[in-house]
């Protein structure tokens, strides 16, 4: 059995969840989500405030299914009340961000500004020049925008030059040495 699965999602104060046929409707404070669930193999109930997800059976991709749907419905409960975010550091001589209407315009040592048009559901903000703050309901949506920022200028492994999460620990190689 599945240790995620199993768990129940309590729904908070503020936030209504439906379900309908195989789709789980998510609604609270912050917007709204919704999910399609594989009905033939995950049964998702509704019970005193909570949201509980079982399997249909035992097979290995009810089982793979079962902690999957939990873990995206409980995304969806925690997205309406908290937005997730994501941090992203830019690097660089002369490196920076800004944000302008619906777009977020950088400079990343290219002969031209990068532009990234700000897709629906998700914020960007630009506290400082070199810090770029994406943030959403939707984990999934969120995650992705971020990486497809950090993919307009990968980190160069030798200074450290490029975009990069703000956790996350960018392994440098070591220069050329002088030979003797």
């Amino acid at each position: 059995m599945s240790r995620i699965g199993r768990m129940k999602i309590a729904v908070p104060a503020g936030v209504t969840a439906e379900i309908k046929e195989n789709v789980v409707h998510v609604k609270g404070p912050k917007g709204e989500l919704s999910t399609v669930i594989a009905s033939n193999r995950i049964n998702v109930k509704l019970e005193n405030g909570e949201i509980e997800v079982t399997r249909v059976n035992d097979e290995k991709e009810s089982r793979s299914l079962h902690g999957l749907y939990r873990q995206l419905i409980a995304n969806m409960v925690t997205g309406v009340v908290t937005p997730f975010t994501k941090t992203l550091v830019i690097a660089g001589v002369g490196y920076k961000a800004a944000v302008a209407g619906k777009k977020l315009t950088m400079s990343l040592g290219y002969s031209h500004p990068v532009e990234f048009a700000i897709p629906d559901g998700i914020t960007i903000t630009c506290p400082d020049l070199l810090t770029v703050v994406v943030s959403g309901v939707d984990k999934e949506q969120v995650g992705q925008v971020a990486a497809q920022i950090k993919s307009k200028r990968p980190v160069e492994p030798y200074h450290g030059y490029g975009i990069h999460y703000s956790d996350e620990v960018v392994v440098r190689k070591e220069g050329k040495t002088a030979g003797k």
